[in-house]
């Protein structure tokens, strides 16, 4: 009975840690954008996970194109990437919010890899930006991967009524929300979370392993509980295998306190 239940504990773990590892996989699949804050008018930093996006070759280049509603990108050092910003010239002088008038923006930043990153790892490439004064509006990120061979266009748009799941390389995106009720959209209410946040992304990727969201860590941390009941079952077979009851004394060869 002991020899069923040890297998059957270890089959269970095993199963539970395979599921999780495919969920962890397809979780990986796309490249995506996670924000610090979404609120109208606000400095947001924005996260581009980069997982494989050519099958078994490594990512070379990652090309991330700006909305036409964002003037300007702040990219964060990786030290894993050389980066650079590219400027297009306006068609006609555009009047900001505050008065000022600029002729050109920023339209792309490309950032290119030292070393082929290896489709089996990912990495954080972040952005500081500032949103624009309207809630409601979805903001997309055509984000063009090139690999040793091959590339990837993430730069599909779900159309009305179309299932953006149902997309094969769907644009990264985000949606801007209503203002907070303080009013405070300003760098300066986000200097310190802004400081941490990058902070935090960078050191994850000099690891070689960056997760573009919560939903990647608890997958992980699910996997290695699996991982470690299947350890416990198989410990719990070799012992029971290995136990061996105590052999009782011969008949005659204790010895008689009367003799």
């Amino acid at each position: 009975m002991s020899f069923r239940r040890a297998i059957s504990a270890t089959a269970v773990a095993g199963g539970t840690a395979a599921l999780m590892l495919a969920g962890v996989t397809a979780a990986s699949a796309h490249v995506g954008v996670t924000p610090d804050k979404t609120d109208a008018n606000a400095y947001a930093l924005l996260t581009f996970g980069i997982p494989h996006g050519c099958d078994d070759y490594g990512t070379t280049k990652v090309t991330i194109t700006l909305p036409g509603e964002l003037n300007d990108a702040q990219p964060t050092v990786n030290p894993n990437w050389t980066v650079e910003k590219v400027v297009e010239q306006l068609p006609e002088p555009k009047k900001l919010a505050d008065g000022a008038t600029i002729t050109k923006r920023t339209s792309q930043i490309v950032y290119t890899a030292k070393a082929p990153l290896k489709p089996e790892l990912r990495d954080a490439l972040v952005l500081s930006v500032k949103l624009p004064d309207t809630a409601g509006k979805t903001l997309h990120f055509p984000t063009l991967q090139n690999c040793e061979q091959g590339q990837t266009d993430w730069s599909e748009i779900a159309k009305d009524g179309q299932d953006p799941h149902s997309l094969k390389a769907p644009a990264p995106s985000l949606t801007v929300t209503a203002a907070a009720a303080d009013g405070h959209g300003s760098h300066a209410s986000t200097t310190d979370t802004a400081a941490e946040t990058a902070g935090t992304a960078q050191a994850s990727s000099v690891n070689g392993s960056v997760s573009d969201d919560g939903a990647q860590a608890r997958s992980w941390a699910g996997l290695v509980a699996g991982v470690g009941g299947l350890a416990l079952g198989g410990a719990a077979l070799m012992r029971s295998r290995n136990r061996t009851p105590a052999e009782a004394p011969a008949p005659g060869n204790a010895s008689d306190p009367r003799k």
